[in-house]
C-alpha cells in the first residue's frame, strides 16, 4: 500500500508588520490552519492565531512570525483546543495585544495565564474599533466522546464562531463545529472563513455542501486543511478540489495561500484573492 496522500496548502506568502498598518478597506489573511488576521481600516484582529509552539509536524509554516506582530487590537478565540488557543502565541502577543475575547471558559483560561481574557456568551455583541462582533453558536465538544481527553464536561457555550460586521462587508468565521441548524439561517455573509475538514466533529464534506448551498453567492475561504502533516488524522484533512467539484457556484471557493490578501468588498461574490 502506498502512503496516503494529503491535500496541501499553497506555499505561504510571508507577512510582516505592514499587514497591520492603516488601510482604506478590510483585508483578511489566512494564517494557516484556522488562524486569520482581519485588518479593518487599520484595526487589527487576530482570530485563533497559531504562530508558534504547536506540537504536531507542519506541512506549511505560518506566514507570520509572532515577533513581527506590531499590534493586535484584539485576539478572538473560538475554543480551547491547542490548534486554536495557542498558549505560547497568546503569551508572546501579550505586550502588543489589547484583549483576548472568547467564550467564558476560554477567557478564564486566558486569565490563568495572566492575559486580559474577556468572556462572552453565545449571541453577545461587542465592538473593536469599527468592527461589530457577535459570537455565533458552535458544536465541537469532542472531548465528551473521548474518555480521558479532559477533566471536565464541555458544553456548547464553550465553543463559538465570530460574526464580524465591518464598514466594508460581513465576515463569518464559523469556528470548528458540526453543522447546526442555526448555521443555515444566518444573513448571507460577504466572506465565510469556512471550517473545511473531513472530521465528524467538524462540518464534514456532505454538510459543507449544505452550508455552502445555504449561501450560494458567499465566497468561501477554506481553513483547517492542508497545513498539518497528519494524513491519517481527519481533522486536518480535506481536499478543496473535491469540494469544487460538488459545491454550488465553485468559483467562489478560495484556496488561498497562507498570508495571501483577501479583500472584503461588501458585495456577495466580491471577495477574491489578490
Amino acid at each position: 500500500m502506498g502512503e496516503k496522500k494529503q491535500a496541501r496548502a499553497p506555499a505561504p506568502w510571508p507577512m510582516g508588520p505592514q499587514a497591520f498598518g492603516p488601510q482604506e478597506g478590510t483585508t483578511v489573511y489566512w494564517l494557516a490552519n484556522s488562524g486569520a488576521l482581519v485588518n479593518c481600516r487599520g484595526t487589527a484582529l487576530l482570530i485563533d492565531p497559531l504562530l508558534t509552539g504547536f506540537d504536531m509536524p507542519l506541512l506549511v509554516e505560518a506566514p507570520l512570525k509572532v515577533e513581527d506582530v506590531p499590534k493586535a487590537d484584539a485576539v478572538l478565540l473560538t475554543h480551547s483546543d491547542n490548534d486554536h488557543f495557542s498558549r505560547d502565541t497568546c503569551r508572546d502577543l501579550q505586550p502588543v495585544c489589547g484583549a483576548y475575547h472568547a467564550p467564558r471558559y476560554v477567557a478564564g483560561l486566558c486569565r490563568e495565564l495572566g492575559l486580559n481574557g474577556v468572556g462572552h456568551d453565545i449571541g453577545d455583541k461587542f465592538s473593536i474599533g469599527p468592527v461589530d462582533i457577535t459570537l455565533t453558536p458552535a458544536d465541537h465538544a469532542w472531548q465528551n466522546d473521548a474518555p480521558g481527553a479532559a477533566d471536565r464536561v464541555f458544553r456548547k457555550e464553550d465553543f463559538c464562531g465570530f460574526w464580524l460586521d465591518t464598514p466594508d462587508g460581513s465576515i463569518w468565521a464559523v469556528g470548528d463545529s458540526r453543522l447546526m441548524e442555526e448555521h443555515l439561517h444566518m444573513p448571507a455573509p460577504d466572506l465565510m472563513l469556512f471550517d473545511f475538514s473531513d472530521s465528524e466533529w467538524h462540518i464534514g464534506f456532505e454538510n459543507a455542501l449544505r452550508l455552502a448551498a445555504a449561501y450560494p453567492e458567499t465566497p468561501l475561504l477554506l481553513w483547517h486543511w492542508g497545513c498539518v502533516n497528519a494524513p491519517d488524522f481527519a481533522p486536518f484533512n480535506g481536499d478543496p478540489e473535491r469540494l469544487k467539484a460538488h459545491v454550488v457556484n465553485p468559483g467562489r471557493v478560495l484556496v488561498a495561500a497562507p498570508g495571501q490578501p483577501v479583500p472584503v468588498t461588501g458585495r456577495k461574490g466580491g471577495a477574491s484573492l489578490q
